[in-house]
């Protein structure tokens, strides 16, 4: 049953400051116009050929209601082109397929227990060694770049260029696509048998533009995030819905602190001594801030 979250979301989000006062035709406005945002996005996106998307958009999500909306909207409106959600609730309430890949927090927390410099730096292949032991298909996606992409793949074993393919999670989403195609070349493996998923940033613009230059080069997969659960921008006054950035990490592992680097290093996460210390170990030179979208 397709579901109109209007009343529903106002009882969730009854004690939010922004919409105290709010009468019940303004809120059904207010959600009749995000709703029509989403659906234009839909409309736009289902003209793209090849497209394969999922939801990713629960840590930034305007609320659980709100993210059930918008993963039927998908549902309905991109039919098989539509992936699935990370959300696992959602994905068994409307039977459609758990989707999404290992995370920062596995290599951050065994870089954290790593005893020296020479055990932290095998400690993000320690964890894909684990993973590859437990899981096999389209679960083996890479996530590159929690100490930097590229000295990632210039240290990897090869037995991880055969894995199913790449998430690229940070910085330029085309030069780290364009890296990853350039390695698994390097390695013997053809381009086009392997997966990438964008995660980072993506609304429709950019999924367009990723989709139209790396169809027929590699299989292209979209985790969408913030932009499809949380795109309010504009609606109410002083803009008090807008999304904002927000990172669910871990900080620390039996009293040691986590680091995560990332491709962008506005990204960078951890004590300043920690993050110099990973920049030394890992490799990381100079990196080109970008701004995060949320």
């Amino acid at each position: 049953m397709w579901e109109i979250p209007a009343l529903a979301v106002l009882m969730e989000l009854r004690s939010r400051a922004v919409l105290k006062g709010m009468g019940r035709f303004e809120l059904q406005v207010l959600y009749a116009r995000a709703m029509t945002r989403v659906w234009e996005k839909v409309e736009r996106l289902r003209r793209i050929e090849g497209l394969r998307l999922a939801d990713f958009g629960t840590r930034r999500r305007h609320s659980f209601l709100w993210q059930d909306w918008c993963v039927q909207a998908l549902m309905e409106g991109l039919g098989s082109a539509f992936a699935g959600t990370s959300n696992c609730l959602i994905a068994m309430r409307r039977e459609v397929e758990a989707i999404g890949t290992n995370a920062h927090e596995l290599p951050m927390v065994y870089s954290a227990l790593a005893r020296d410099d020479a055990e932290l730096a095998q400690a993000p292949y320690r964890v894909l060694a684990d993973w590859h032991e437990e899981h096999e298909g389209n679960l083996r996606i890479i996530l590159p770049d929690t100490f930097g992409t590229a000295g990632f793949l210039d240290r990897a074993p090869d037995w991880l260029a055969r894995w199913t393919g790449i998430r690229i999670d940070s910085g330029d989403p085309a030069e780290g696509a364009e890296t990853a195609i350039r390695w698994w070349k390097r390695h013997g493996e053809n381009p086009a048998d392997k997966l990438i998923i964008f995660s980072d940033g993506l609304d429709v613009d950019r999924i367009e533009a990723l989709q139209a230059r790396f169809a027929g080069r590699v299989k292209v997969s979209f985790g969408w995030g913030t932009m499809l659960t949380n795109d309010f921008r504009g609606l109410v006054a002083d803009d008090r819905l807008a999304p904002f950035s927000l990172v669910c990490k871990a900080v620390a592992a039996n009293g040691r602190p986590t680091v995560k680097l990332s491709d962008n290093p506005n990204k960078a996460m951890g004590p300043a001594s920690e993050i110099e210390r990973y920049k030394r170990v890992f490799g990381v030179g100079m990196q080109t801030a970008q701004e995060v979208i949320v």
